[in-house]
This record gives C-alpha cells, sequence and structure tokens, in this order.
C-alpha cells in the first residue's frame, strides 16, 4: 500500500518541534495541503491552522472526514497515550487513515514508567536497577531509599508535563519527596513510582524510525534541561539542543544498535505492539556504555529543530514507508553539517512568565544565513506576533563546525527583541573536549 502521489496531511501540536515537523513535511513535493492543529504563529507560513484540540478524538475525526486528510502526524505524547491511533484504526470511517504514532499499549512506553522498564527487563534493555512503589508499599519504599547511596531517583510513573522525574541530593528530601508524590504532587501520574539507581555519565537522546519491525537511525542529539548555565537552576521543557553529538561515535552507536535499538523494536515486534512511529531513546553514556534512562514516543524538543534540517530526504516518504511497513527500502540521508538549536524563553521561565508581549527581529534573523526560527510559544495578535508561550522561539543554524552553527544561532538571537528574552549562552560548549 502506499500513500497518494499528493497527500494531505494532519498534523498535531502546537510547539517548535511542531513548527520544525510542518516546515520539513512542506518542503516535499507531495504535500498538496497540510493543516496543524491548532499551530502556532509560526505554523502558519507552512500550512493552515486549525483551531482543533489534538485530544478531542471525535473533532479529530470530524475534521478528517471533512477534509479528506491521508495522513496524521502526531507531535505530542498526550494524544497517543490516550489513544488516539486506536480510535482512529478501528472506527470504520476513518480506520485506512495512517496515523505515524503507536497505539495505547505502544504509548505505555512513555505514559508509564513502570511499563518501559519492565518491557526493558523483559528484552534485556541495559537501564538502571528499580524497583515500583505505591502508597501501601511506601514504608518499602523509605527502606530501598535507605540502602542507596545520593543522589536518589524519583520518577513518578505517569505523564507529569516533564516534570515527574526527581534527583535529590538527601536521604530526608528524599523520602518526604517520595510521600509528596504517592500523596498526589502530581495526581493520579504519582500514583505509582519508580525509585532508581542513579547513573554518572553524559546524556544523548537517539530517535528511531519505525514500522514496526524495521527501523532507520535519525541523527543523535544532546539536549539542554535545566535554566541556568553550567546545568543550573529547575529543570526545563529545554534549553537547547546539539547534532550530531561527537562522543556518540561508530564504536558507541553500534552499541546502541545491537543492546538497545534492535531489542527494542524486536521486543514490540514480539508482544504484537502496533507501533509505526518515533521511538525517542534517551541514554547516559556510562564510561563508554549504553544505558536508557527513558523511553519518549514521539520526537523531542527542542531535539527536534536541531535533527530535521539535518534530514535530506523526503519527509513524506519517510512516513508513507513507516506507515506500510516499507521501511527497509527507504534511503536516509543525512547531511554532513552541524545543527544547533538555542531556545529563547519567556523572562521567569520555568516559573510564572508574562504572555502578549511584541516579538520583533523575526525576519532579520533569518536573513542571509543558514538560520530558521521555528516558533513555540507565539500568537499573532493583529498583524504582531506575540510571545504566549513559556518556551517562545527555537533558533536553529546549520555550520561546517559546532562553533560556527553556535556563532550563528546567537547571532540570530541578537537580532530578536522581545521584553523578557532569555536563553542560555553555553550551549554545546560541554562538548568542547569530546572527540570531534
Amino acid at each position: 500500500m502506499k500513500l497518494p502521489e499528493s497527500v494531505k496531511i494532519l498534523l498535531l501540536g502546537s510547539g517548535g518541534r511542531e513548527s520544525a515537523l510542518a516546515w520539513k513535511i512542506a518542503r516535499s513535493p507531495r504535500v498538496a495541503a497540510l493543516f496543524i492543529a491548532p499551530g502556532n504563529a509560526g505554523t502558519a507560513a507552512y500550512g493552515t491552522n486549525v483551531d482543533l484540540n489534538p485530544n478531542n478524538f471525535g473533532t479529530v475525526k470530524q475534521f478528517i472526514l471533512t477534509n479528506n486528510i491521508n495522513l496524521v502526524v502526531v507531535g505530542p505524547e498526550e494524544p497517543l497515550v490516550k489513544g488516539l491511533q486506536d480510535y482512529i484504526r478501528e472506527d470504520s470511517e476513518i480506520y485506512h487513515v495512517p496515523v505515524i504514532g503507536p497505539s495505547m499499549l505502544g504509548a505505555k512506553l512513555e505514559g508509564s514508567k513502570d511499563f518501559a522498564k519492565g518491557f526493558m527487563a523483559r528484552h534485556g534493555i541495559p537501564t538502571a536497577d528499580y524497583k515500583t512503589f505505591t502508597k501501601e508499599t511506601v514504608e518499602e519504599g523509605f527502606r530501598l531509599l535507605e540502602s542507596l547511596r545520593p543522589p536518589y531517583v524519583l520518577k513518578a510513573d505517569g505523564l507529569a508535563a516533564g516534570k515527574g522525574v526527581l534527583i535529590l541530593g538527601s536521604l530526608p528530601e528524599a523520602k518526604s519527596e517520595l510521600e509528596n508524590i504517592l500523596g498526589g504532587k502530581f495526581g493520579a501520574a504519582g500514583n505509582t513510582v519508580v525509585i532508581e539507581q542513579y547513573l554518572e555519565g553524559i546524556e544523548c537522546s537517539v530517535f528511531v524510525a519505525t514500522d514496526g519491525k524495521n527501523f532507520r537511525l535519525l541523527p543523535v542529539a544532546k539536549d539542554y534541561k535545566r535554566i541556568g548555565e553550567g546545568d543550573t537552576g529547575p529543570n526545563t521543557g529545554g534549553m537547547g539542543a546539539v547534532s550530531p553529538v561527537p562522543f556518540a561515535d561508530d564504536v558507541f552507536m553500534g552499541k546502541v544498535r545491537t543492546r538497545i535499538v534492535e531489542p527494542t523494536v524486536e521486543g514490540l515486534a514480539r508482544e504484537k505492539i502496533d507501533y509505526r512511529g518515533f521511538i525517542f531513546i534517551g541514554l547516559m553514556n556510562v564510561g563508554g556504555e549504553p544505558y536508557v534512562i527513558e523511553y519518549n514516543v514521539r520526537l523531542g524538543d527542542p531535539e527536534t529543530e536541531a535533527i530535521l534540517p539535518l534530514i535530506e530526504s523526503d519527509m513524506v516518504e519517510l512516513f508513507e514507508s513507516m506507515a506500510f511497513g516499507n521501511l527497509d527500502s527507504y534511503w536516509l540521508e543525512i547531511s554532513p553539517k552541524y545543527s544547533v538549536t538555542v531556545m529563547c524563553v519567556a523572562g521567569g521561565y520555568p516559573g510564572d512568565y508574562q504572555k502578549g508581549d511584541e516579538i520583533t527581529g523575526l525576519d532579520q534573523a533569518a536573513a542571509g544565513t543558514e538560520t530558521l526560527i521555528f516558533q513555540a510559544g507565539t500568537a499573532k495578535s493583529g498583524l504582531k506576533t506575540v510571545t504566549n508561550g513559556g518556551r517562545v522561539l527555537s533558533v536553529t543554524s546549520l555550520g561546517e563546525t559546532l562553533e560556527e552553527a553556535l556563532a550563528k544561532s546567537y547571532a540570530a538571537i541578537d537580532r530578536i527583541e522581545y521584553r523578557g528574552k532569555y536563553c542560555r549562552r553555553d550551549i554545546g560548549q560541554d562538548l568542547a573536549h569530546c572527540k570531534d
């Protein structure tokens, strides 16, 4: 099976990731129409924004029928965890429309930390030792914490808007937070808590496209989560990303492929889990050995903004191969350049921040350079583009070297103005000592 030669696509989501996806999809000559729901002020440059909630499946169905949609691409994880792929597949009117994203069971790799750890254990995939606790077994959790050395890692089992992983330096704090999470700090997402061994090393993000039996490795990235330079301060949704990653060389990636990616894809097939989409594997490089920190069931943000500009092959044809099980014959072409993305955020983020401030300089920032401005937390107010979220803009540049790409992004950022603008100025600096 194949998609029609001219394809009508519905892309779900509204952030920087979806801006990058919309940009890449729109570059395909096979696109007849691209709708982004709900999108942001920037995605309107690549297609038509639609005022539609991706978690309202009935509304999604009606839009598919009314607009003769041929393909649904899901950006964020929540619709997948809630079962959008299953809903479409099981509906007699729209079952024929392929979805780029896993079934609800497959989405549990992200939607449940306990499920993901169990999956890794069943398939011999290297990860940190762990145990799972509930309110009824909290005393056992305390005893486990007492047997461990700091820092202590606590993970709420369910989706907690990126805030459900805590790394704590003292035993009293760890015990207190275990009680807090089980007591409702993250709502139902914290009814179960995973306590796991702390792994010391350097992180990277591996992205896999799969049709359920075959896979292709996308560019590897490293992201920067904390708000402050030198990786200080509270966690955020992501302050920047770099691709490729110097330490993810052929030797390391050979281990990743054979020990992690292949067993993951084979495990999904063995467990008869319908998975046609992306797997984002958060890895820790511990002395040259890869360990899985977490699975996500979609592309990352801001890593997507860094890796998609490096993919030179057609995105719609990649989706077609994933949807219809032909990924083994898809030729994935990757640019040899470096790509970096630096996130501009609102003043006060990740705490309280203001919305509605005018953004200027966007056209000048991207003019005449290998620089792309992917809008994230933005909206239109009349003819003005204004801030509408904590992470406002993702500024991505390509270069022959990491330093060149970074210089381009920071030069572009200096041309952009809005009240409270902030970015980290040390993205990628920790990789300077790594092997190039």
